[in-house]
């Protein structure tokens, strides 16, 4: 760690070291599983100095590695989590053995598909899911039922559905099939099932949902089911100046 760094809260040194997320290692402390310098720590709130010893589970918090993405083409039919308690696959199985641990950067539903970025850097990965980021997500989306253009313009100015707000949607027509159409939308925020929830709300029911980008990382010709890193040029010269220091400093 850069003794000239300013304290920071203890779950996003842990998050950084790539050792989990940095809401699994708010859950890691609150379970009494971390000590700073031999104490034990309750609160994940706590701010540590860069000198402070950090001990996970009885071990010592290892280095931060190189900061480092990957662009994942997720099939239908996988869950974005580590494991499962009723042993429905997750996109874990699919993945190589070197990516066991990688941190997903937000989430795509069981079944949906398309690009999800991984990452070892768990507070890389809680920054950039964050709605203030302000990366737009664009996905495209076959939906039942004949559009009506002028009920896809009402989500531009963002609405509400039963009582949760939802921001700014950009949705247009890209062709009608018969009773299928495929709706290409942006959006910024990806509450939870949010373009189901609102083509829903609209009286569309979604049939097939594959995001095709995240920010300025794109699906591109990525085949389901495959995985392809993102070289270092790429990354670094794709992250906010803020996110990209930390990343630079990873890498020395």
């Amino acid at each position: 760690m850069d003794e000239n760094k300013k304290d920071e809260r203890v779950a996003k040194i842990i998050a950084r070291a790539g050792l989990c997320s940095r809401r699994e290692a708010e859950r890691l402390i609150l379970r009494g599983l971390v000590r700073v310098d031999g104490e034990l720590i309750t609160s994940p709130a706590l701010n540590i100095s860069a000198k402070a010893k950090i001990d996970v589970d009885g071990n010592p918090l290892p280095d931060p590695q190189p900061t480092r993405m990957w662009r994942y083409h997720k099939p239908a039919g996988r869950l974005t989590t580590r494991r499962d308690p009723e042993g429905r696959p997750t996109i874990y199985d699919g993945l190589p053995l070197e990516l066991s641990q990688a941190i997903t950067i937000g989430r795509l539903d069981m079944s949906s598909e398309g690009l999800l970025l991984l990452t070892n850097d768990g507070g890389l990965a809680r920054r950039l899911e964050l709605p203030k980021t302000g990366w737009l997500r664009k996905y495209r989306v076959r939906v039942h039922g004949i559009i009506n253009s002028n009920e896809l313009d009402q989500l531009a100015h963002g609405i509400t559905i039963d009582g949760i707000h939802y921001g700014p949607v950009t949705a247009t027509l890209e062709r009608q099939i018969k009773s299928n159409a495929w709706v290409n939308i942006a959006l910024r925020e990806g509450k939870n099932r949010e373009i189901r929830r609102l083509m829903e709300h609209l009286g569309y029911s979604v049939n097939r949902l594959i995001r095709i980008s995240f920010g300025p990382f794109q699906l591109g010709k990525l085949t389901r089911g495959n995985v392809e890193e993102v070289s270092s040029r790429i990354l670094s010269s794709n992250l906010p100046s803020d996110i990209n220091a930390n990343a630079t400093h990873n890498r020395r």
